[in-house]
This record gives structure tokens, sequence and C-alpha cells, in this order.
């Protein structure tokens, strides 16, 4: 599949892709503030930033400036997360 395909197809089903995403982002807030320091951070981390990931592609080929912008942050932001989780970040972790 061709990236430009793959783009159509998010476009043309961009709504349900959207709201699962949004449900992700909601499941994975929900799960920190309901278990605090026992959360599974890594898997919270990976979760949060796949739904990042998505809302991003979304945001982009509805060639919407200002979500891509916010959802491209939180992709920034979870790749940091994830770095941290696994302790690979040496000195700044």
């Amino acid at each position: 599949m061709s990236l430009q395909t793959a783009n159509a197809f998010i476009l043309q089903h961009h709504k349900p892709f959207e709201m699962l995403g949004v449900l992700m982002r909601i499941f994975s807030f929900s799960l920190v503030s309901w278990m605090g320091p026992q959360s599974p951070f890594m898997f919270v981390w990976i979760f949060n930033t796949i739904d990042a990931i998505l809302l991003t592609w979304c945001a982009m080929v509805r060639n919407d400036a200002a979500y891509t912008v916010l959802n491209g942050f939180w992709v920034l932001i979870g790749i940091i997360g994830i770095a941290r989780a696994g302790g690979w970040l040496g000195a700044f972790g």
C-alpha cells in the first residue's frame, strides 16, 4: 500500500480514526489518574504516543495545521516519556 493510498483511506475514514485516537488518550490518562504511581508507565507512554501519531496523521490529511502541531508535539513528548520510562536518557533521566 502506498502512502498516497493510506492517506486517502485515512481521509475517507478520519472521523472513526479520530474518535479512536481520542478514546485511546482518555483511556491512557484515566489509567494514570486511577493507578497513580502504580501505573504501567511504559505502556501508557507507548499507547499515548500511538494515539498522538494517529491524531497527527488525521490532522495532516485534513490540512488542519493547529491540530497537526498540537498532536505532533504530543508525539515528541511521547518519545521523551518512552525514553524516560525505559531509563534510556542516561544523565537526563
